[in-house]
């Protein structure tokens, strides 16, 4: 077993994006062609047809069926990229499990990042944990930008959240690529919630930590930096919604065995209440891949 090891998100070269063909990509969408264009990056489109136990006759005349019924909607995603100048490439494949395929696809594309959709509507979100884009974060993939289906990205406004872990780290140093690479980018918020006033002083901790990290990598985009009392998601996407944010970066949590890495709450909360993208770190220490 070998890590698998994608460019920061400043940098990256090859974009996965996993499209259900609903309304519900559009956000993904257009965050796809947002990042490639910027990051001169190539975009696969890719589509998943669920697959069962039937026998390979009647798999295969579904595949052929749904592939038609799908090509109008990714060749419309192809042509968007090609309009700006973005090298693409369409995947159709069928699988019994989806949410492990697309990781797949994106080890063998060697993808740097997997863009999702996420339903739009509050009311739909409380089903979000056990949805495609939770079991595809589960399988502990470095980088998955998850983006709800109404969402437009202009590239100036990020949000950092921190609790001090590892992956809180990883967060950090993806926050300094961007502030690198992404010209557009003019502003980062860093966050770190104590939900009690005795936690404060490791919340403010972290935010030292994270000073630190910036100031040491020269980081000239402007930032500000708090520890504050609170519900951390509940701070985090209110602050997202206060300063139109365009992306709440925030780390993945645990460990259960090398495929399946189970969110923290805090961070399964912010993509369900989120008003913008979210992009979750996970730990490439962690994610390997059959060499």
């Amino acid at each position: 077993m070998t890590p698998y090891l994608p460019r920061p998100f400043g940098e990256v070269d090859t974009i996965l994006l996993a499209t259900d063909g609903t309304e519900y990509s559009e956000g993904a969408i257009q965050e796809s062609i947002f990042f490639a264009q910027a990051c001169k990056a190539k975009l696969v489109i890719l589509h998943i047809i669920k697959t069962d136990s039937e026998m390979a006759i009647s798999a295969h005349a579904k595949l052929s069926e749904q592939k038609n019924k799908v090509m109008p909607h990714l060749e419309r995603i192809e042509s968007m990229a090609q309009n700006e100048g973005i090298e693409s490439q369409i995947v159709v494949t069928g699988s019994f499990q989806p949410d492990k395929t697309i990781v797949e696809e994106a080890v063998k594309h060697k993808a740097d990042v997997i863009i999702m959709g996420l339903c739009g509507k509050s009311g739909l979100r409380k089903f979000f944990i056990g949805s495609m884009t939770n079991k595809v974060i589960g399988h502990g993939f470095p980088k998955v930008l998850v983006v709800p289906h109404d969402f437009l990205n202009t590239g100036e406004d990020i949000i950092l959240a921190s609790d001090g872990s590892q992956y809180s780290e990883l967060a950090s140093h993806e926050a300094v690529s961007m502030s690198k690479k992404c010209s557009t980018l003019t502003k980062i918020t860093i966050l770190s919630v104590a939900e009690r006033e005795h936690d404060l002083p490791a919340a403010q901790a972290n935010i030292e930590a994270i000073r630190s990290i910036f100031q040491k990598e020269s980081v000239e985009t402007k930032y500000t930096a708090n520890a504050v009392v609170g519900r951390p998601a509940d701070v985090v996407v209110e602050t997202a919604r206060a300063n139109n944010s365009d992306m709440i970066i925030v780390g993945g949590y645990g460990l259960s065995g090398v495929s399946k890495m189970i969110m923290g709450s805090t961070t399964e909360r912010i993509i369900a209440m989120t008003p913008c993208a979210v992009l979750v770190i996970g730990d490439t220490s962690i994610f390997q891949i059959e060499s």
